[in-house]
């Protein structure tokens, strides 16, 4: 299981200055989710990406990559592996293809499930044994079927209703888009946060035309729910926001 992070601004920023003074108690979250941690940016067109199979609050680059990768749109992920799945870089998120960059926390199962529905020229970029990049490789091939918003809910439905999992909850960005969705099944909450019932919850905050979403488990006094089973859309362009269930 892992923590998400990701914003959209209309100015280049920072984590630390989109999320402000809280955004240490994320990072502290390392300590439990502690297989890896990456981020990505997408400014120009395409995705830059910098990641390591290792805690973020052990590393010796996660500081100085973050003071660097100033954009107007970013994730960070904290990744805890999926039981049976190898901490390796190549397992770790984000994940990037072109312009467009994906984080996932939680697990489909099996995890090759979604193979026979990948577009074979998706399937090859494959480089890691995880469900979650499994994940990213299919909303590409319905990306390239309905187009970058449509492809997206279409993949986060076709899932919902036809394959095992804890969570799907995920976000992705192109240069035009932000999307983050929280789709999870309450009883598969891992045994070491029983007592977080909102362990899956995902909360967004905007201000001056930038939103930022993250995980729980940390301050987000003044934060509103993105409810389960639903996606939350930013248009990075005109700068708007809502909200859209996922049937």
């Amino acid at each position: 299981m892992c923590r998400l992070l990701g914003y959209s601004s209309p100015t280049a920023t920072t984590f630390e200055q989109a999320v402000g003074k809280n955004f240490d108690q994320f990072v502290s979250l390392a300590k439990d989710h502690c297989d890896g941690w990456g981020i990505a940016t997408t400014d120009n067109h395409k995705a830059s990406l910098y990641k390591e199979p290792v805690a973020a609050n052990k590393s010796e680059h996660f500081k100085d990559r973050l003071e660097k990768h100033k954009s107007n749109a970013a994730l960070l992920h904290l990744r805890w592996a999926t039981e049976g799945m190898p901490v390796t870089e190549n397992n770790t998120h984000p994940f990037t293809y072109q312009d467009i960059t994906f984080i996932h926390n939680g697990s489909i199962s099996p995890f090759d499930c979604l193979d026979p529905l990948i577009d074979k020229k998706y399937l090859s970029l494959a480089k890691g044994t995880t469900d979650s990049e499994r994940y990213f490789l299919y909303l590409l091939t319905q990306i390239e079927k309905h187009g970058f918003i449509e492809g997206v809910k279409a993949g986060l439905s076709y899932i919902k209703n036809n394959c095992a999992y804890s969570a799907i909850n995920m976000m992705i960005i192109n240069d035009k888009t932000f999307m983050a969705a929280c789709i999870y099944n309450q009883d598969k909450i891992p045994s070491k946060f029983k007592d977080s019932p909102d362990y899956y919850h995902l909360k967004y905050t905007t201000h001056d035309g930038q939103v930022v979403v993250a995980s729980s488990g940390w301050n987000q006094e003044g934060w509103q729910e993105i409810p389960n089973g639903s996606v939350l859309v930013v248009d990075r362009v005109e700068r708007e926001e809502k909200i859209e269930k996922i049937s």
